[in-house]
């Protein structure tokens, strides 16, 4: 872990995915194509941040403060912080919406500027936390299209892409609704939709869960799993929910005040307490049992998923099955 203040399907709950997608590449049974493989960290990095300063007219401060980072093709990232950190206006620099202060965002080796931010959003697509922000059209199936029609596509290839995200995100049948009839959990989906539509590399999902009921989130989280799983697409997620990262991220970036405090694996993040107390978040539910139990003097190793607690808890009662034979 690197840490520093300097530049450097159905409505049934289930456990989340755990597969990871093969390094081929290939067509889905869908017809989305693969993009690349999965956590190749090397080459040119689809995503990178160079020094990265951002200041709004109203504050004396900045609210990005030299960011650098990269994101590697096929990567499950997320960017952790508490409200206010500055994920969303992160995020918003990286296709463009936002112009830096200073520093630069690099797409696939590119910087990106006005000359080629369309090309930078065709590659780097971006759902926005409030999907009334995003989902606007009269109907589900003209909000999908809006964006492949803007590409220049033809009236078939379009079809075709409404026809595929919406089997993607599970709602084939919806074309007709009219998104204001919706469910949140519906209109996040809509919204991911239209991005899936014209199929980008890169998704970035501004705080994905927002507002959600428990089986929404679910949901909403296996979607983008899949996404990854299957198209091999490069995914952020913005979120103060310390307890979805360990399921999701094979990588961690933790904001504070605008300034990269970490980068690292999720047990590398959740295994050092300075650092969560200075980013004011908290270990995940899970984890703070262990430690609890550690506290009472029990021989227990911190974990971060309820797979890892169930297999910590049978060591335990192994160990302690083993040792009660033995008198």
């Amino acid at each position: 872990m690197s840490i520093s203040n300097s530049p450097p399907n159905s409505e049934e709950a289930a456990t989340f995915p755990k597969e990871i997608a093969s390094r081929e590449s290939q067509k889905s049974e869908k017809g989305f194509e693969r993009l690349g493989s999965i956590s190749e960290r090397s080459g040119i990095p689809v995503l990178e941040v160079r020094d990265l300063c951002h200041r709004y007219p109203h504050l004396d401060s900045n609210a990005l403060d030299k960011i650098n980072l990269k994101v590697f093709k096929g990567e499950r990232v997320a960017v952790l912080g508490a409200n206010g950190a500055g994920k969303s206006t992160l995020f918003k620099h990286l296709n463009g919406i936002l112009r830096p202060l200073s520093g630069e965002v690099l797409i696939k080796g590119e910087k990106v500027t006005k000359k080629n931010v369309r090309t930078c959003r065709e590659t780097v697509g971006i759902v926005f936390q409030d999907p009334d922000d995003q989902v606007l059209s009269p109907s589900v199936e003209e909000d999908i299209a809006f964006g492949p029609i803007n590409m220049g596509l033809s009236r078939s290839e379009v079809e075709t892409r409404v026809k595929e995200a919406l089997e993607m995100v599970g709602l084939t049948g919806f074309e007709e609704r009219a998104p204001h009839h919706l469910s949140g959990g519906q209109k996040k989906l809509v919204a991911i939709a239209g991005i899936l539509a014209m199929r980008p590399e890169v998704i970035v999902l501004d705080e994905p869960t927002a507002g959600l009921d428990p089986l929404s989130s679910t949901r909403v989280l296996e979607l983008i799993m899949k996404m990854n799983r299957e198209l091999g697409i490069t995914l952020l997620l913005s979120t103060h929910d310390v307890d979805v990262v360990p399921y999701f991220a094979e990588r961690v970036f933790v904001l504070h005040h605008g300034r990269l405090e970490a980068d690292g694996s999720p047990d590398e993040i959740f295994s050092d307490p300075e650092l969560l107390r200075k980013a004011h978040l908290r270990l995940p539910r899970v984890a703070e049992v262990f430690e609890m139990l550690q506290q009472k003097g029990l021989d227990v190793n911190i974990q971060i998923t309820a797979e890892a607690a169930r297999d910590e808890i049978l060591r335990i009662i192994g160990s302690r099955d083993q040792k009660v034979g033995m008198k």
